[in-house]
Formats: structure tokens, C-alpha cells, sequence
């Protein structure tokens, strides 16, 4: 387990370092270098657009390679995912900017911004469901939650590498292709990442099944429409939140307060630090207490915390700003760090890789996708704090607590009938 969650983790963070990198990019540099006829706010709505469509290509994504988990295996998920994410990663900083191409410039990044998030789409189900079918039904949140661990050091690797370029280039380097490299170094750590995971054992889970599905999201839509949209309305609050504090954010608080580059993305990295560090305690308090108590917790926390926390963006002060994004990722990761865990065991092993995947990255269309943008328009009509950004985020957290509500809890039903089965498994095979 320790190994097999290793590589889940180095693979997690590999593709959402791709995916991030992307988005960091957008808040700083891309509007003006692909949409240049734009005003400033347009620019930045415009490059946030591209970064939307990543999340419209991630459900596609989940039925697509959902498709070869379910019928397949998860193993070759984790391998053609990582490859899409990579190459269309290391296209990205190719790309001409619109001075040199025109509108194909924009185009591209289009095209290319929709590739990663198909691939991206692939990747959580299938790092996911290796390691929750691999792990003992006692410390299943556990061990699932060391992919989850993996965005956050994506997102540090990427704003990292973003911060130390930033800084030690002129601006007018930066602007020119210093932009680019976080873009070509995906090359490496997906080749990096392709050497970790080829050596992984298929799931167990997945070799017991006798009746695979034939189209696996055809099933899940006829039998199971109603969890895919409760589960995808409960986690677009966890979204919403992350893509506000580590993308909208760092737009406005360098165009409106002036706050500088490497401050925001030193706050904001320092607090995903401790969101990545918290993970696995939140996860083992998921095996003691279930996953929808936790889920409960953390949607009401975002749903009171939004209003404060753009208060304190608002003031420009870096500490109370680093309080105000950290509480929210805080928040944020007492749901998420059992997601792993509670999405799988929601749906039935034949259809899971399809059925837990389009539910969690439909999510992140509803919550990721549309608020960088609804942040930004709403802010531009605003005053120094926007307020109007606070009460839309507790919006959607309130949505996302009613769904959560309606979802039933699967460690007491699903968890120790896990165990039984475990303990016949070992007890025919010392038979």
C-alpha cells in the first residue's frame, strides 16, 4: 500500500501540476499576450474563459476513459491519461502569442486547454479507484486520500516554479517566455510519471468482476442519474472555493489592491502547504467517524466562511489575507480529504470508474469552471471588498450542503462487509 499510494500520489501531482500551471498563467499573463485588443478585466475574463473550458472537457474525459477503467482497468487509465495531460501541457507553451499568429493564437490554447482537462477528467478516477480497491476497508479514506494529497503539491510545484521565475526575470522575460517553461518541464515529470506507475498491479476489485458493463454510462445514467447529480452538486462547493482562492484571487489581488505577485502567491501557497498536510488526518478521522459527517462539517464552515474571507482579501494586508484563504482551504479539506473514499463506495464496482469520476468532475464544471469568471465580473461591479463574491460563494455552499444532506453515509453499511469479504478471501486462501 505504501508504494501503490506513492505512485498515485506522484501521478496526481504530476497532471494537476499540468492543470494548475494553466491556471496561474491565466490570472498573470495570459490575457494581455492572447487577447490583446481586450481591456484589461476583458483580457482577464476572457483567458479565465480558456481555463473554463477545462472543466467542461474533464466530464467528457471521466466517460471517456471511464469507459476503459470499467471495461479494461484502471491500471491503463493511469497511463493514457497522463500521457494526453502531458503532451497537451508542453503544446500549451509553444503556442505563439496572438502578436505573432493572430486568432489562431487563442484558438489553439483552446484546443489545447480542452485536451489537458480530458485527460485530467481520467486521471482522479483512475488514481483513485486503484488505491481505494487496493486498500483494507478499515483504512480506505486513509490510503485514498494520498491521491488527494496530490493537487496540492501540483500546486505548489506550479506556482512555485511560477514565483521563482517571476522573480528572477524582468517582467518583459516573463512576459516573453519565461511563461513558458513551467509548460515544457510537464514533458519531464509526465515521463517522470510514467515510469513510477508502470509497475502497478491492476485493482483486485476490478478482477473479481464477472459482468462487465457494455456501455458503462449508459448504466449509470439509467441507474444511478440521480447520485452522479447529488454527488456533483455536493462538490462543486469544494471547487468553487479552491478555484476562487488560488485563481480569482490572485487576479484581484494584483490588478485591484496592487498586491504583488510574489506576496499572493506566497500566501496562497504557504495555505495550500497545510491543506495538503491535513489530508491524511482528515481521512483518518473519516475511517473513525464516516465520510458524510466530515462532508457536513466542511460545507457548513465554506457556507459561513465566504463573507469573512473576501472581507479579509479586501483589506490587502498580507496575514489577513493568508487567514482568510487559509480557514477556506481548512474548510475546504475537511470535505474533500474523504471524497476519495466516499465516491467509490457510492457506486457499485461494475460502473465505479465511470459513475464516481463524472460525478466529481461534474462538480468542478459547476463550481470550477464558471467561478473565476462570476468572481471576476462580480468583482468589477464592486467596491474594494467584493461582497456580492462572498454571498455567490455561499450560495453555491448552501446548494452544495443540501446535496450533501441527501447522499447517504457508506462506511457503516459498505466498510464492514468489505472486511467480511476480506477475511473469507484470507480465509480460503490459508484453506
Amino acid at each position: 500500500m505504501p508504494r501503490l499510494a506513492a505512485a498515485s500520489l506522484a501521478g496526481t501531482a504530476i497532471e494537476f501540476y499540468d492543470f494548475f500551471v494553466y491556471g496561474t498563467a491565466a490570472a498573470l499573463v495570459l490575457g494581455p499576450l492572447f487577447f490583446p485588443t481586450f481591456s484589461p478585466v476583458a483580457g482577464t475574463l476572457a483567458a479565465f474563459a480558456t481555463f473554463g473550458v477545462g472543466f467542461v472537457a474533464r466530464p467528457l474525459g471521466s466517460v471517456l476513459f471511464g469507459h476503459l477503467g470499467d471495461r479494461r482497468g484502471r491500471r491503463p487509465v493511469l497511463v493514457l491519461s497522463l500521457l494526453l495531460t502531458g503532451a497537451s501541457t508542453v503544446a500549451v507553451g509553444c503556442v505563439p502569442a496572438y502578436g505573432s499568429i493572430g486568432m489562431a493564437a487563442p484558438v489553439l490554447l483552446l484546443v489545447l486547454r480542452f485536451l489537458q482537462g480530458l485527460g485530467l477528467g481520467g486521471e482522479w478516477g483512475g488514481a483513485v479507484l486503484l488505491t481505494a480497491e487496493h486498500a483494507p476497508a478499515g483504512r480506505r479514506a486513509l490510503w485514498s486520500s494520498f491521491p488527494q494529497v496530490g493537487p496540492a503539491l501540483g500546486f505548489v510545484l506550479a506556482n512555485g516554479v511560477m514565483l521563482a521565475l517571476s522573480e528572477s526575470l524582468s517582467d518583459v522575460q516573463f512576459a516573453q517566455w519565461g511563461w513558458r517553461v513551467p509548460f515544457w518541464a510537464a514533458g519531464v515529470l509526465a515521463l517522470a510519471g510514467l515510469w513510477l506507475r508502470s509497475s502497478l498491479a491492476e485493482s483486485p476489485r476490478f478482477l473479481e468482476i464477472d459482468d462487465h458493463a457494455r456501455v458503462p454510462f449508459i448504466e449509470v445514467v439509467r441507474h444511478h442519474g440521480r447520485l452522479v447529480l447529488l454527488t456533483a452538486g455536493a462538490l462543486a462547493v469544494g471547487y468553487a472555493v479552491f478555484y476562487a482562492v488560488t485563481t480569482w484571487s490572485l487576479a484581484y489581488a494584483t490588478e485591484r489592491l496592487g498586491v504583488s505577485r510574489t506576496v499572493m502567491l506566497t500566501c496562497v501557497m504557504a495555505a495550500v502547504v497545510v491543506k495538503g498536510a491535513l489530508t491524511p488526518v482528515v481521512a483518518l478521522l473519516g475511517d473513525r467517524y464516516g465520510r458524510r459527517p466530515l462532508c457536513l462539517v466542511g460545507c457548513t464552515a465554506c457556507a459561513l466562511w465566504m463573507l469573512p474571507m473576501v472581507a479579509l482579501l479586501g483589506t490587502g494586508e498580507p496575514l489577513l489575507m493568508f487567514v482568510g484563504i487559509l480557514v477556506a482551504l481548512i474548510a475546504f479539506i475537511i470535505m474533500f480529504g474523504v471524497i476519495a473514499a466516499y465516491l467509490p463506495e457510492l457506486y457499485e464496482a461494475r460502473v465505479r470508474c465511470t459513475g464516481a469520476a463524472v460525478g466529481y468532475n461534474l462538480g468542478g464544471v459547476l463550481g470550477g469552471a464558471l467561478t473565476p469568471i462570476v468572481a471576476t465580473a462580480l468583482a468589477e461591479h464592486g467596491g474594494r471588498v467584493p461582497w456580492s463574491v462572498g454571498v455567490y460563494l455561499t450560495g453555491i455552499a448552501l446548494l452544495s450542503l443540501v446535496c450533501f444532506a441527501l447522499l447517504p453515509e457508506t462506511r457503516p453499511v459498505l466498510a464492514p462487509a468489505a472486511e467480511q469479504t476480506q477475511a473469507d478471501r484470507a480465509g480460503r486462501a490459508k484453506g
